[in-house]
């Protein structure tokens, strides 16, 4: 009965998720996280062979997944990439729109086309994904979106303006899915992470004066792990958060109840 009930609130076999930037990092442990939930993974990442190596080291686990290489910021790319894996019968129910690029930089130093390269990952990045998939997730009566905010996208530091702009933009992205499309059977949430232990944060963690803030700043007193974050995804995809919708979850620790 235990694992039953489990099954029914948390599986997600029979889904399909589509997670962008899943060839290492916070993106792997989210697809792995799904895969483990039962349902199949589409790995996407600029580069095949990244995709088909983690698609390997999913399968390697019992996961069944499919690869999607292209680049989030290209909508035709997009629209393309989920139009042949509908055509293949791989029908997108949860997209993870986790794909995204730093550089931190202050305002004055940051040229606009370094500017607009953030907004058109993340952003537009977000934006393509989720209109190549609504479409059949609305006519089907059911989609679980998760989009990637941050906590930057709420409380900042020097030099990343621009990687916070987008990150708040995420989060109001988010809730305006959820009231156009809630009607629809289809959920949109954002995720807020903190710090989170990857090579995207390489730079402040080999930082001697960010690990002496991180220690202090953040209640728990560590890096989150990709593993930390992966569980929110699939909560949020499964049956169990079919009424949460619109909702930023922060992760992080307790950074941002800190005053």
């Amino acid at each position: 009965m235990k694992n039953d009930y489990l099954n029914q609130t948390f599986g997600l076999a029979g889904r399909v998720a589509l997670v962008t930037g899943a060839a290492r990092g916070l993106g792997f442990a989210i697809a792995h996280g799904l895969g483990k939930a039962g349902a199949q993974v589409v790995v996407n990442d600029l580069s095949q062979d990244a995709c088909e190596a983690a698609r390997e080291r999913l399968a390697a686990d019992g996961i069944q997944a499919h690869i999607a290489p292209f680049d989030v910021a290209d909508g035709a790319a997009v629209a393309d990439a989920v139009a042949s894996l509908e055509d293949a019968g791989v029908a997108i129910d949860v997209l993870v729109s986790n794909a995204g690029n730093q550089n931190r930089k202050p305002v004055v130093e940051m040229s606009p086309a370094e500017w607009q390269t953030l907004q058109n990952v993340h952003v537009n990045g977000a934006f393509h994904c989720a209109r190549a998939v609504l479409p059949a997730m609305s006519k089907r009566g059911f989609g679980r979106i998760v989009l990637m905010s941050s906590v930057a996208g709420q409380a900042t530091m020097p030099n990343i303006a621009a990687y916070a702009t987008a990150k708040g933009a995420i989060a109001a992205f988010a809730r305006a899915l959820a009231v156009e499309y809630g009607a629809s059977g289809i959920t949109c949430n954002a995720l807020a992470p903190g710090f989170v232990r990857t090579d995207f944060t390489q730079g402040l963690q080999d930082n001697p004066q960010f690990q002496s803030f991180l220690a202090t700043a953040v209640p728990t007193g560590r890096w989150a792990t990709p593993e930390d974050i992966a569980p929110a995804v699939v909560y949020l995809a499964s049956p169990g958060a079919s009424f949460v919708n619109g909702h930023v979850l922060a992760i992080d620790g307790g950074l941002l109840a800190r005053m």
